[in-house]
């Protein structure tokens, strides 16, 4: 399925190494990973490999990369240019979820950070081979139901028109992510539609119909991003998932992650009801199970497998 790819996060203290990491992804016929930081011996162990690599700016960077267009141009020659052309990247991703969260401090050099980080691949004459964009989730939404009313909020808007704008100039797509599992968490009502297991259509938007809450919320960012005029830039999932355990809820079980992740696999090739046909390119959160992830609980039990490499439950990628 040459439209769905992994997070590999780097979180435990038990994981295995880089390069048996990639080759249980490799083995899996999984071709392409999202990595949240450039780590050098991941990086080194996805020389090769036809893997596509969607890469990681921490947080952290975002401040100096801002405002130091030099520091850009040392980041892109440190953690990118060294590993051209053997390996190959698709994506910079530039934060994850500043906005919402507690990174929210680091919002305001998410734009320009883009701008430096673009420039530094410009310069190298790689604009348009590797594209430069940002991770958000749904706290960027004032409005997400029904789809077709879908908007940023007020709040929101400082953050997301210059990233918008950026991503219309540069061709670049908006990275989102989306948990169905969170919002059902929140609302408790209709698992089938969280899970993609809905018989008939639950939710009716004018003449569009959803029978799952994953398209709903990926149409709404859809119509936000209408609202902003820019209706052409495309939606990659850059996260998404389902926690096996960590919680005695009755819904964060084994059974739930697998026929979660495993209509996930099967379904984006459709595309969405306001973009049918058009596959969306989704990174399943994530590789490993992973101990050191807080707040402890599910979001340790996110992994399709645990550090030891076995599975979690069976999954097909085909």
């Amino acid at each position: 399925n040459e439209h769905v790819g992994v997070c590999y996060g780097l979180l435990g203290n038990n994981l295995p190494s880089p390069p048996e990491a990639i080759q249980l992804i490799r083995s899996k016929g999984i071709r392409k990973v999202r990595l949240y930081d450039p780590d050098a011996g991941v990086l080194n162990a996805l020389r090769n490999t036809g893997i596509q690599v969607n890469v990681g700016v921490s947080n952290d960077d975002l401040k100096r990369l801002a405002e130091d267009l030099d520091f850009a141009k040392d980041w892109v020659q440190r953690h990118i240019l060294a590993y051209l052309p053997e390996v190959d990247f698709r994506y910079i991703t530039v934060g994850n979820e500043v906005f919402g969260t507690t990174a929210e401090v680091h919002a305001q050099y998410v734009g320009p950070a883009m701008g430096h980080v673009y420039d530094a691949i410009s310069s190298a004459g790689l604009q348009g081979k590797i594209m430069v964009t940002t991770a958000v989730h749904m706290a960027v939404m004032g409005t997400s139901y029904p789809p077709s009313a879908g908007s940023f909020s007020d709040r929101a808007a400082p953050f997301m028109r210059p990233v918008v704008k950026f991503l219309v100039d540069t061709g670049a797509p908006l990275m989102l992510n989306v948990y169905p599992y969170f919002t059902y968490k929140g609302m408790r009502q209709n698992l089938p539609y969280a899970l993609f297991t809905a018989n008939s259509d639950v939710v009716y938007d004018g003449q569009l119909r959803y029978r799952n809450l994953f398209d709903a919320m990926v149409d709404s960012v859809y119509s936000a991003l209408e609202r902003y005029g820019a209706g052409q830039v495309r939606i990659v999932v850059s996260e998404s998932g389902w926690p096996s355990g960590g919680e005695n809820d009755g819904f964060s079980t084994i059974e739930n992650a697998r026929t979660y992740n495993q209509n996930l696999v099967r379904h984006v090739a459709q595309g969405t009801p306001k973009r049918p046909g058009t596959p969306i390119e989704t990174y399943i959160f994530a590789l490993f199970n992973e101990n050191q992830k807080t707040p402890q609980g599910t979001e340790n039990h996110f992994g399709l497998f645990y550090p030891n490499m076995v599975p979690v439950y069976p999954i097909d990628f085909s």
